[in-house]
């Protein structure tokens, strides 16, 4: 990738980066608890891809709003 963005720019994806994060956590949560009785495995690597996407999201929530989320770490 060899684009030039300016800081509006990069703003603009990472704040669509925190959208998707956000969907993409809520997806795999539904996910795991719609298989927990019947496909514990499948509800177990739902669950590890939440929480994934869940730091994800923390990590955005914390770069585009500093300071604002200290209790959630």
């Amino acid at each position: 990738m060899t684009d030039v963005v300016d800081s509006d720019e990069l703003l603009r994806r990472m704040q669509r980066a925190r959208t998707c994060a956000r969907q993409e956590e809520q997806a795999w949560r539904t996910r795991s608890f719609g298989l927990r009785s019947s496909d514990p495995e499948g509800a177990r690597d739902a669950r590890v891809r939440m929480l994934a996407y869940g730091a994800v999201l923390r990590v955005l929530d914390e770069i585009l709003t500093p300071g604002t989320h200290p209790d959630e770490l």
